[in-house]
This record gives C-alpha cells, structure tokens and sequence, in this order.
C-alpha cells in the first residue's frame, strides 16, 4: 500500500467514523452505548490489529473481538504461510477477547504481510468445542530493523487527555517525517472507565493512523493512574524486558530508558482513597535503574535518553516533581544522561541544561488547541536532535547533542 492510498483510508475512515474489515463493519460505538449496543453486534473485531515491540527479529500484534474466540496470525513475506497463535504451557490461549500474538524468528531489514483471524467459540464443553463464524481482517505490512542500525527516529505525543481527534491532528503533522516507533508520554486519558475507552479514544485513531504498520509505546501518566479501569490498563499493551511500566531499550545509536513517574501528590493525598504506594513504586524503579545504568549495553551506547512523564524540574514543587528529582536526577547526572523527554505541565518548552541538571529538558505541550505538540527525535553517530513541533505547523524549537 502507497503512502498516500494510505492517507486516504485514513481520512476515509474518520470521515465515516467506522472500523471495517473484511466481512464486518463495526460503528465506533460511544461509551455510555456501548453496553447496551454490543449484545446486539454480530461476531467481529472491535480493533484493527496493532504493533508492539517490533525488533529486528520479532513484533508483538494485538488486537480484541467481541466475542470469545480462537484466533490466530497469519503472515509471511510473499504471503501467509506462517501462523502465529499465542500458547501457555501447551494450551493455547482460547475463549479469549484481547489477543497478543508474537511473531518470531523474523528477518532484518523485510517487509512481512499478515492479517488477523478469528473462530469464534459458540460453546467450550469438555470433549464438545463448538465454533461458530470466522472471521479475517484485511491484509497489512510492517518492515523489521536493521540489527544494528546507525540510526533511529521515532514522534513523541503526550497529554492528549481523551481528546481523539488530537491524534488526527497532531499526526497530520507527521506526514513528511520518517519514524521507527511512535511513543505515546502518558496522559493519554483523564483516568481509566472501561475498554470502550482505550478503543474509541486510543486504539482506533493510533491503529487508523500508523498503528498496524508501525509500533507505539504507551507510557503510564498521573491520569492513566485514575479510575475504576487503571489496574486493567497494562493488558492492552506490551512492554519489553519484564512487562512493567519502566523498562529500557536500545535502538541505533540510543539508549532508551523509560520510567513511570507515578502520581503527582502524597500517596495520603484523599484525591486516592488510601489506594495508591507510588512512592515505593518509584523507589523500586530507582534500585532498577541503578542496576540498569551500570550495564555495558548502557554505558557502551552513544546517547543516553530518558522519557518519563513528569519531568524532574519545571513542574512545580508538587510531591511527585521532587520525589523523582531526589531518586532519578543523580542517577541521570552520573550517568550522562543525554537528555529527558517529558509532559505533564501542559507548557510546552525546550529547556537546556543549567546549574541544576546537565542535561537539556524537553517538554511536550497540550492537551488545548493552540499548546499541542509533537515532538520529532532522530540520531545518528553524528548527532542527537529533536524538533518540537506546535499543532499550527509552526516549529517552536530544535535541540541537538
């Protein structure tokens, strides 16, 4: 599919405000209908089907139906010759709506074709397995990395605050700029409600934008912390090395150390009900990234690259500000932190280093029209930049190491 064949079943897509698929059309339901309508929708996918951990020789695809199923991936680079299906202890992962299949001992550097199918189960009696409709989605690309790439570029996002058609506009801006990854800096959401929440308001517009060809981190915010549905949460994603919230990679010349910067006031703090330990989580993140940073996959690595939702200064005096700044800004200033992306303030800005901390700060702005951002990294051996970009198109400022 060509770039701009692309672009126009995107817009197509949000012009008619539907998912389709091969054999099903499904609306995009608002929330408060989505309980009533859904016993009535016939068998069929409630995602397209999205990316997750691509490396050079594996990638992570997810996607949910609305109904129990078994389901599986089919794929290949000339066709689907391959299958994929996701197996514990010799079951595999059967009469189940949100499926996560990996896709192993791939190529560097190949475009593979795959597409997603489900069997819907109609009844799961001992020696009685009963399917009903089976149903195929369409077909979609991705390309794996080079091994050990010279380069890496990927697009920021942060604070889109349950605003979907944010993702629409910021990534109009993107169309010209070249991206391995999109990561997606927390807050994406005023707090947790339910699944038809994160489908409506971040699978679909990701997945009809970039999501099925290319994958996404989805780093925790305060926000993402909040509501009946945060515990939920990290189901829907896929997070590397140990499946938490914080975690570290490398790509081309970067190292990329991400860490959840949890709440932003005392866990006492009744806005929490007593339901909330984030100042142990984050201490349990520092002992892990002092571990991390001492490794020589770390110390061996061009750049050094932080992104954590709320930034360890230019965020005011609040809880959560200083406890990061007291357990992460010593590990960042003796391990040459390159530099920290971060969100949270809703002020955009580009700040560099000082007396304080010697490593530039980059803010991403939102979540209003007029102080949304998106921000662009690229590096290579020569140099590490980034570009800020305000929603109007206008450039607010670039920042190179």
């Amino acid at each position: 599919m060509m770039k701009n064949e692309r672009i126009d079943r995107r817009r197509f897509i949000r012009n008619t405000s539907s998912v389709m698929f091969t054999g099903a059309i499904l609306p995009v339901l608002p929330t408060d209908m989505a309980k009533s309508e859904s016993k009535e929708d016939s068998f069929g996918f409630l995602t397209l089907p999205y990316l997750q951990n691509l490396n050079h020789d594996m990638v992570v695809v997810m996607f949910i139906i609305n109904s129990n199923a078994h389901s599986w991936v089919e794929f290949g680079e000339n066709g689907f010759d391959n299958i994929a299906c996701s197996s514990r202890d010799g079951l595999v992962d059967a009469d189940i709506r949100l499926n996560k299949m990996i896709l192993k001992n791939l190529k560097p550097e190949t475009t593979y074709f795959y597409r997603v199918v489900s069997k819907q189960i109609l009844s799961f009696d001992p020696y009685d397995l009963k399917y009903g409709e089976k149903i195929t989605s369409e077909a979609f690309s991705f390309t794996t990395p080079k091994k050990d790439s010279g380069s890496v570029s990927c697009v920021i996002l942060n604070d889109i605050h349950d605003r979907p058609d944010s993702f629409y506009d910021l990534f109009g801006l993107a169309e010209q700029l070249k991206f391995d990854f999109v990561v997606l800096n927390g807050d994406m959401f005023d707090y947790q409600t339910d699944e038809r929440q994160i489908i409506d308001h971040l699978l679909v517009p990701c997945t009809n934008l970039f999501a099925t060809e290319t994958p996404f981190l989805m780093i925790r915010g305060n926000h993402e912390t909040r509501g009946k549905y945060a515990r939920q949460l990290k189901g829907y994603f896929t997070y590397p090395d140990h499946d938490e919230y914080y975690f570290s990679f490398r790509q081309g010349p970067v190292h990329f150390i991400v860490l959840d910067s949890g709440e932003d006031k005392e866990d006492e703090h009744p806005e929490y009900g007593g339901i909330v330990n984030f100042d142990e989580f984050r201490e349990e993140q520092a002992r892990w990234l002092e571990n991390e940073v001492s490794k020589s996959e770390f110390s061996d690595c061009k750049y050094k690259v932080v992104i954590m939702h709320i930034p360890p200064f230019y965020s005011g005096n609040g809880h959560g500000t200083m406890h990061c700044r007291k357990l992460f800004h010593p590990v960042f200033e003796r391990h040459n932190i390159a530099m920290v992306i971060s969100g949270h303030t809703h002020a955009y800005g580009i700040h560099p280093p000082t007396t304080e901390h010697s490593y530039p700060i980059i803010i991403g702005g939102g979540p209003q029209k007029g102080n949304r951002t998106l921000i662009h990294l690229k590096a290579n051996f020569e140099n590490l930049e980034t570009e800020m970009i305000k929603d109007d198109g206008s450039i607010i400022g670039r920042y190179t190491v």
